[in-house]
């Protein structure tokens, strides 16, 4: 199996979106293609690659599409348009998703923690993680890169000073879940905020404070 892995920058809030799948099958999905549907189609078919669905991290508008800030963020909904596919979301998270960009449920596959998605040969493992909202999920694509939406930043992570957010869920997603995969495991987060656009896990356990510190720094988040 040939991995075809594309992180694409995005948007007006330096989003990644990213392309993933088996580059011998040509199958790939996106991860939270919200923003320029039409130019990630166009290179999505110069890659000579084939969309057959579209993974979400959250339901916030820069990720899904929908009205943010006084923009109207394509999203899902144009993607369906020009694209029909199955939209992959956690089952906390669906109705939000409906919500804020106006597809329907018949659009939607409800994922849970360990769900498993075969796109050609290439396996992406759905990581429940949430705390930034309640449905927040991470995809483990191969056993050995992460993306991380929202969840996890290089050197940071997601708000939980928002409607839905958690600290203390966030702490148990940081620590019982991302903390433990192995050092080697690439982290690949949902905007451009580091000084660098990829790290390792064992990078982030060295230096990222919510990892090492965790609980305290989250409590102070919120106040």
């Amino acid at each position: 199996m040939a991995l075809y892995f594309h992180q694409v920058l995005a948007g007006q809030m330096q989003n990644f979106v990213y392309l993933v799948g088996d580059r011998e099958s040509g199958e790939c999905v996106a991860v939270d293609p919200a923003w320029d549907i039409d130019g990630l189609l166009a290179r999505i078919a110069q890659d000579g690659m084939r969309l057959t669905g579209a993974l979400v991290t959250h339901y916030h508008p820069d990720h899904v599409g929908g009205d943010l800030f006084g923009m109207r963020i394509e999203g899902l909904a144009r993607l369906l348009e020009k694209n029909p596919c199955r939209i992959y979301a956690n089952k906390h998270e669906a109705d939000g998703i409906k919500r804020v960009t106006g597809i329907s449920e018949s659009d939607l596959v409800r994922t849970e923690d360990g769900t498993r998605l075969e796109v050609g040969k290439a396996t992406i493992e759905f990581v429940h993680t949430p705390g930034h909202t309640p449905g927040s999920q991470c995809f483990l694509v191969e056993g050995d890169r992460l993306v991380s939406g929202d969840t996890l930043f290089i050197g940071g992570c997601g708000r939980v000073d928002l409607p839905g957010s958690d600290p203390e869920a966030m702490y148990r997603s940081l620590q019982d879940k991302l903390a433990k995969l192995a050092d080697h495991v690439r982290l690949f987060p949902g905007h451009d905020y580091g000084p660098v656009t990829e790290t390792t896990m064992g990078e982030e356990k060295r230096t990222n404070p919510y990892l090492a510190q965790g609980a305290a720094l989250l409590r102070r988040m919120r106040r």
